[in-house]
């Protein structure tokens, strides 16, 4: 294998014609100049100097790699200065995925704040629920998700945290309590807090496939199980729709930061309701600087 210190050796020995004055331009001994031209014509196994007394020159083989060497060593430079600005984080990306109620909130925050400390580091941003955004950082796809799971979630395929996350670095960023929300002028808008049971009658909106069966399991296991009218995954449609008259909902708190709750008043809601709010990413991905510092920013979002 050819090594990118024995062509820089090379070509100072071109440049120079002797192993003595290679050595000074490079800083080191005559003697190691020479033992590294032979480890070089070992590895490609072919002369690349024909030594005449006091003078030598390169061979046909000597001629064409000091060449070629011009061009590998500029590659290997510019290589090691692109990997020293994203070291440093002069440069560099990070595929960033987020559900959509942190992408409003947490998210905004965090980018911003990352690139005023590091102006060349570029975000890109794609929304996604998960179990699919989880999948999605396994499969290579972004370097770090946002995503949650419900405390005290049935562990059955299908149902919110199920997925094992073992395999990944977590970074714990806030508890997001559920909050119930129920048009203004509804006999319980003014209750303060509700028991979720006090609601089983009602017809409801729910969220995303996650939340939806979360909501199933927790109705079902005050003893009524909720009659789903309306489902989408866009929360300003749920107010809308919780607005309008058509029923009643829960959202997490950080869903209805983002949304003003026009027509419908948020109530307590017991027993309490509660996901985790994380960040993901891959063992190895963990210590690229990039990575960690968005992990860093979205932290301190999520305190503010």
């Amino acid at each position: 294998m050819i090594e990118a210190r024995h062509l820089r050796v090379l070509r100072a020995v071109s440049a120079t014609g002797s192993f003595s004055a290679a050595g000074r331009e490079l800083g080191c001994t005559q003697p190691a100049v020479s033992q590294q031209m032979k480890a070089l014509e070992a590895s490609v196994g072919t002369p690349l100097l024909i030594r005449t007394g006091r003078e030598m020159r390169l061979t046909q083989a000597g001629e064409a790699l000091a060449r070629h060497a011009a061009g590998i060593i500029a590659g290997l430079t510019a290589a090691e200065e692109e990997v020293a600005a994203i070291a440093g984080l002069r440069a560099g990306r990070v595929r960033l995925v987020s559900f959509p109620s942190g992408s409003s909130t947490l998210v905004p925050t965090a980018l911003a704040a990352l690139r005023a400390a590091h102006p060349g580091t570029r975000v890109s941003l794609e929304e996604a629920e998960p179990p699919r955004s989880v999948e999605m950082l396994r499969e290579g796809d972004c370097d770090v998700t946002l995503a949650f799971r419900y405390e005290g979630a049935a562990t059955a395929a299908g149902v919110a945290g199920a997925e094992e996350w073992d395999d990944l670095v977590i970074r714990p960023l806030l508890t997001d309590r559920l909050v119930g929300l129920v048009p203004e002028g509804h006999r319980l808008a003014r209750a303060g807090t509700v028991a979720i049971g006090d609601l089983a009658d009602e017809p409801w909106i729910a969220g995303c496939p996650r939340c939806r069966a979360q909501l199933v399991e927790v109705c079902e296991s005050a003893g009524f199980t909720p009659r789903i009218d309306f489902a989408t995954d866009d929360y300003p449609a749920v107010v809308g729709l919780v607005g309008a008259g058509l029923g009643v909902a829960v959202l997490p708190e950080l869903a209805i930061e983002s949304v003003r709750p026009k027509g419908a008043r948020t109530v307590t809601v017991e027993p309490a309701l509660r996901r985790e709010i994380v960040a993901l990413t891959l063992p190895d991905l963990a210590q690229v600087p990039a990575v960690a510092a968005t992990l860093d920013q979205l932290a301190r979002a999520a305190t503010r």
